[in-house]
């Protein structure tokens, strides 16, 4: 309600009185209209990336109140047609939502985003869902531009996990080269990742890591001796990943972009958690300067720290992502979209660096307490210097000082059951098989694993005291396994 434009009498309340609660109320509404309003007047396009880019939208310095991002949401809601206090709905899908419950949940969104076969068109019956979904595009897109990725040319929320999403972006690619069917893949031992080329009907090319003292890089000449054997024509793309369970590096997305644009061959990165990553968003932008990045996609839940469930395409190109959105059969969830547009707002631009100055520290402070740790018990952290947020701890002491050679999973077991989740242990000899092709020592993105280890990370929202809490029940389960063999 805009009391600027209601006539209230003395007697109900007296004017200076009330001029003191408007005066607070147009404080709350100018923020409104800052987000909302464009800045160029005179553009006129039907273009949605043109919309994000030419208009202001701008994630606000810093975060809203809970109280005033619900306004904003509940005045979006009132824009679709299954809340307008007239409604007859006579089509067969209405947006009626039968448990309250429920609808209090989607703040009474009910129609989704985009239609049929499109993900970023608007809806008829939609206008309140329309504009939060492209509101939420454009305020991710904002926030990438001023984290690091100032080239990225747009982005727009998909509501499906990171896997599925990069099958999404491999199909667009298929039909862009009709006549290709190989992905050459970089190996990293996450079976979404390798799921998402088989469920995009194509065939993956695995191409092994280097192994430099246990711990991995990119085999860029295996890329290059590929495509010599099987002709650039015939590969749909390069697929890269950045962000990987350690001792696993960063993909080298730069080289693999220089390969990419000489032999003129689309490159997709799975950049799955690599929003939260300063050195990791330069490398995008290196990549991209230097050669060739067709789409870059990441998690939202990892990233942004809200549930599973979406993921952010990117591109360099803003015709890529028409592409990819083009693809999507079906009208689409909009719960993704409303997690992250409120979160944006609650954290503002400030809000997420300080999450991202935190985290690093963080992973400084990791670091230096595994080493410590590693140094008393003969053990040794493995260097993986392009990998900023998994380290991998060696357990070779460990697993000699056992008779059982299994019971060094136990130490995985042991951390679960006290409440550390994330921990991996990696030990040799453990095979795994995905839709008919098979990997040796699955998890450690290698063959012939020769020492076992235990990877942790410092994710976006750790907090200290987790790490300090973590290395408490780590020294106290080592003890106990120590003393058992």
């Amino acid at each position: 309600m805009n009391f600027n434009d209601i006539q209230i009498p003395n007697k109900l309340v007296p004017d200076n009185y009330l001029q003191l609660g408007i005066a607070a109320q147009r404080a709350k509404q100018r923020s409104f209209k800052e987000l909302l309003e464009k800045v160029n007047k005179g553009i006129k396009s039907v273009n949605v990336f043109i919309w994000i880019t030419q208009f202001q939208r701008k994630l606000p310095e810093n975060g809203w109140p809970d109280e005033q991002i619900e306004e904003l949401i509940h005045q979006l809601a009132s824009l679709d047609s299954n809340n307008f206090p007239h409604k007859l709905g006579l089509g067969e899908r209405e947006a009626r939502i039968a448990c309250k419950l429920v609808a209090r949940r989607h703040y009474n969104f009910g129609h989704g985003i985009g239609r049929s076969g499109d993900l970023l068109e608007a809806q008829p019956k939609a206008a309140g869902s329309t504009l939060m979904a492209r509101l939420t595009n454009a305020l991710i897109l904002d926030l990438m531009r001023a984290i690091g990725v100032s080239s990225c040319a747009g982005c727009f929320l998909a509501p499906m996990c990171t896997g599925m999403t990069i099958a999404l972006c491999l199909q667009s690619l298929r039909k862009r080269r009709a006549n290709a069917r190989y992905v050459l893949w970089s190996r990293i031992d996450q079976k979404s990742c390798f799921k998402a080329i088989t469920a995009a009907g194509l065939v993956p090319v695995i191409i092994p890591c280097q192994i430099r003292e246990e711990s991995l890089h990119t085999d860029t000449d295996a890329f290059r001796a590929k495509i010599e054997e099987l002709g650039a024509g015939n590969i749909v793309c390069l697929y890269s990943t950045t962000s990987c369970f350690a001792p696993r590096n960063s993909d080298d997305i730069v080289a693999l972009g220089k390969l990419s644009r000489q032999c003129d061959i689309p490159h997709v990165v799975n950049n799955a958690y690599g929003l939260q990553s300063k050195v990791i968003l330069s490398q995008l932008e290196r990549a991209n300067c230097l050669g060739r990045i067709d789409y870059f996609v990441q998690s939202s839940d990892k990233n942004l720290l809200v549930p599973v469930g979406g993921a952010i395409v990117a591109s360099f190109e803003e015709k890529c992502l028409q592409e990819v959105a083009g693809c999507y059969a079906g009208r689409a969830s909009g719960s993704q979209s409303l997690d992250v547009l409120m979160t944006l707002l609650s954290l503002g631009r400030q809000g997420f660096r300080a999450l991202v100055q935190q985290r690093e520290e963080d992973f400084i402070y990791l670091k230096e307490r595994l080493r410590e740790f590693a140094a008393s018990r003969g053990e040794i952290v493995i260097e993986n210097s392009h990998n900023s947020i998994s380290l991998a701890l060696t357990l070779g002491t460990l697993a000699a000082s056992q008779k059982d050679s299994n019971a060094t999973t136990q130490l995985g077991a042991m951390l679960q059951l006290r409440g550390v989740s994330g921990a991996r242990v990696l030990v040799p000899g453990k095979p795994k098989t995905i839709d008919g092709y098979e990997f040796e020592d699955f998890g450690s993105h290698r063959k012939r694993l020769e020492v076992p280890y235990l990877t942790v990370a410092a994710s976006l929202g750790i907090q200290r005291l987790e790490i300090d809490r973590f290395f408490d029940i780590l020294t106290n389960c080592w003890q106990q396994l120590s003393q058992s063999k």
